[in-house]
């Protein structure tokens, strides 16, 4: 079957690999109708994880819509046929971790993460005609026919981080907020958020475009390219800076610019992937500031997935408007460089197996 490859920064390619098949009781075999990729995969094109990537072997992607075609014996909650999404992360459902909610941190799976390299379990990926899907009754769920493929591929990771986001910053009505990073994630949590009743939302980020969407949606979009950013976004909350800061891009930068921001007594919540191994804690700053500070990039996300299929359902939430490109899964490597050099104003991509 044909499936994308991590062959090195830079490079990843669709190439045929051997059928994947079932080997667990547990697993479930599905067909790959629509996948994407997310701006944490960007991690593994840039190389920031080379190191714990086989070369040739390793699979990426981790976002899913597909049919379910063959079940283990254990497997009780599907069907061929089925409409199916699923977590980014594998967890077991049952171990102590699990149980606590933290998903991302099964105890039995140890982490284990779609196309995402060796330490993390070394599993298939969604960037394929086919993968399999282990612990299928705990981690899959049926999408319904109201729920259009785009939409639904955003359930493995992008809309329940936005939601644990928001549950993290407990936005309350008349409250300012700052949101770092306006990329797909980032503008689904602004959807979410708007939700909440803030008084003003200011949207930050270094794209223009991106910037736009968030204006039309009634956020104040401000780029951090200019010298006078920090000043701009004080100025509207009177010089008391912001109750509430999410940040969804995941870099030093970005979390810098979140402490900047984040009034005495607020919260920050940072839900972006950081793969840097070091950062410039001012641990007085914080502690003299009384600032609550959330990192969930290793988002638990099962648990949140049901409440972003009922933003779905429901019609409150459009998430299929961020898919701005359409490529086959042959056509990997230029989905890849497009999404990552953000190329004719690229938001979103989806990838057809």
């Amino acid at each position: 079957m044909k499936a994308a490859i991590y062959f090195g920064p830079g490079d990843i390619r669709c190439t045929n690999i051997a059928d994947v098949a079932l080997h667990n009781d547990h697993d479930m075999l599905v067909k790959v109708t629509a996948t994407s990729i997310c701006g944490s995969d960007l991690h593994i094109y840039r190389g920031a994880l080379d190191p714990i990537m086989d070369k040739g072997h390793s699979q990426t992607g981790h976002e899913l819509i597909g049919e379910v075609l063959e079940v283990g014996k254990s497997v009780d909650r599907f069907r061929p046929k089925d409409r199916i999404s699923m977590g980014y992360s594998v967890s077991c459902g049952h171990c102590y971790m699990c149980q606590a909610g933290q998903t991302a941190h099964c105890e039995a799976t140890h982490k284990a993460v779609y196309g995402f390299g060796v330490p993390f379990g070394n599993l298939n990926g969604t960037h394929a005609e086919a993968l399999v899907i282990p612990y299928a009754d705990q981690n899959a769920m049926k999408i319904p026919a109201t729920v259009g493929d785009l939409a639904a591929i955003t359930l493995s990771c992008n809309l329940p981080t936005a939601v644990i986001a928001n549950q993290l910053a407990a936005i309350e009505p008349g409250e300012r907020v700052a949101l770092i990073g306006c990329g797909p994630t980032g503008l689904m949590t602004l959807d979410v958020a708007l939700l909440k009743g803030p008084a003003t939302v200011v949207a930050l980020d270094k794209l223009d475009d991106r910037l736009a969407v968030a204006r039309s949606k009634g956020a104040v979009g401000i780029n951090v390219n200019l010298e006078s950013w920090k000043e701009q976004a004080l100025e509207i909350t009177e010089g008391r800076w912001f109750d509430k800061v999410i940040e969804v891009v995941g870099s030093g930068e970005a979390l810098q610019i979140a402490l900047d921001l984040v009034r005495p007594g607020g919260v920050i919540a940072a839900m972006g992937v950081f793969c840097e191994t070091n950062f410039n804690l001012n641990l007085a700053d914080v502690f003299l500031r009384d600032i609550t500070l959330h990192m969930q990039g290793f988002a638990n996300v099962q648990p949140a997935m049901w409440e972003s299929l009922r933003l779905l359902e429901s019609g409150i939430i459009h998430p299929q408007e961020y898919f701005t490109h359409t490529f086959a899964l042959s056509g990997i490597d230029k989905a890849f460089a497009t999404f990552h050099k953000k190329s004719d104003g690229a938001m979103k991509v989806s990838i057809l197996p």
